[in-house]
């Protein structure tokens, strides 16, 4: 039986996980894939510190660079995260020679083609399974179970943090703020919680699907993005007066020539399966032209779930070794390689929920919806609803829109603006 060994980079919570699965599972492993997985190396800075998994002292290092350059390491995992010296030991690594296999979104999704393109280059694999959703396997459902499918969209919930604000905040009617801190207490959230609930995490996450799915990968700066730290629990609790949820989704999807790919708090329906995704746990639904919609779900982050998929990328490409394959060498596209062009934001074309504070005086609203209706923006459900707007002369109606672009949405929220019927500035989510 061949043996392959293994170096980790960086041994925090992922690191120490994949080495506690590599330890634990190497007889499981070798009986399964035909090939022994050896942890040769662990890189960190701090060595001392008790990870909860017992390793040799032999096998732990401050030199990250030592780790690749042994000769009996053969797949580099990278557990360090960000795009500064994460960036700088994957390109050693694969120019090096090495199998890498990665869970790190931001690398990905800011520095993909570097990356991938000195995979090629080197004729070597590169594993990112880890990198969109934890413990869930939609990177390789897209790679490999779906590739007979045009894709034809993905909706995500991709984020724990915002879905765990987001299920307190509709069940115990909490605000956005005191939810977030109990987050924080518990570690759902950073103390700077702005990657996540700002919508980062998720659009990282969005534009590697969207590189897999499509050949295309945006740069960030190109995505519409909208997070959930603005959200009031007066539209969580409206929405689901209409039998609605919010959920942040990332979406991902083809419109003739042109790929949709942006993150937004969204409305879902009670009867949707994603309507149903609480708490920490992530979920994604693909939809491809041949099998219709499937729904991949489960723990998008924490130390063992993603190292269990770490570990099944390690797997896959001992495997290869031992039959003297990488991906490239089996014919397997790249990634992130197709041309095509982003959807201009304003062509989406959507439902929408609106909340007016509209003035409290006779035709206020009929201003509103005669402009909409000039705008090709049509109704299709408002309610007023029963509170007084504190006093302000201004009361709260809500309105569910029939599809339409978001740019015409917008015209006419404009025009309502300088209309003097409104009090602020129209809540503006979409429908799914």
């Amino acid at each position: 039986m061949k043996e392959i060994g293994v170096g980790i980079l960086g041994f925090g919570t992922v690191g120490a996980g994949v080495a506690e699965g590599l330890l634990r599972n190497r007889k499981l492993m070798a009986e399964r894939l035909d090939v022994d997985i050896v942890l040769k190396r662990i890189a960190d800075l701090d060595i001392t510190t008790d990870r909860g998994v017992r390793v040799d002292p032999d096998v732990l290092t401050t030199d990250a660079q030592a780790v690749i350059a042994d000769p009996d390491v053969r797949i580099v995992v990278e557990t360090i995260g960000g795009t500064g010296i994460a960036r700088t030991l994957v390109l050693a690594a694969l120019n090096a020679g090495k199998a890498v296999v990665t869970a790190n979104k931001k690398l990905l999704a800011e520095c993909g083609k570097e990356i991938f393109d000195t995979a090629k280059k080197n004729g070597v694999d590169i594993y990112f399974g880890a990198s969109v959703g934890g413990g869930i396997p939609i990177i390789r459902s897209l790679r490999e179970g779906l590739a007979g499918n045009e894709i034809l969209q993905i909706h995500g919930i991709l984020n724990g943090t915002c879905n765990y604000i987001l299920t307190r905040m509709e069940n115990e009617g909490k605000p956005f703020d005191e939810v977030l801190a109990d987050a924080q207490k518990l570690g759902y959230a950073e103390a700077n919680p702005s990657l996540d609930i700002d919508g980062f995490d998720t659009a990282h996450k969005a534009c590697i699907l969207s590189a897999l799915a499509y050949g295309f990968q945006p740069s960030l700066d190109q995505v519409q993005i909208e997070g959930i730290r603005n959200l009031s629990g007066i539209d969580v609790r409206y929405a689901a007066d209409f039998g609605y949820r919010i959920k942040l989704l990332a979406v991902v999807a083809r419109h003739d020539a042109d790929i949709e790919v942006g993150v937004h708090p969204t409305l879902v329906p009670f009867s949707h399966m994603l309507a149903s995704v609480n708490g920490v746990f992530n979920a994604a639904m693909v939809r491809g032209d041949l099998v219709g919609d499937t729904l991949f779900y489960g723990r998008g982050a924490g130390r063992l779930p993603t190292a269990s998929t770490v570990i099944g990328d390690i797997g896959d490409i001992a495997r290869n070794m031992a039959h003297g394959e990488t991906r490239y060498t089996r014919g397997v596209p790249e990634y992130g390689e197709g041309a095509t062009k982003l959807r201009a934001p304003g062509d989406i074309v959507s439902r929408f929920y609106l909340r007016f504070m509209v003035a409290d005086r006779a035709g206020s609203f009929g201003t509103i919806s005669t402009t909409l209706g000039n705008h090709g923006v049509s109704i299709s459900a408002a309610t007023q609803k029963d509170e007084d707007g504190g006093g302000t002369g201004f009361v709260p109606v809500v309105v569910l829109t029939h599809p339409a672009p978001a740019k015409a949405l917008d015209a006419a929220l404009a025009e309502i603006a300088q209309a003097g019927v409104v009090g602020e500035t129209p809540i503006r989510l979409r429908m799914l």
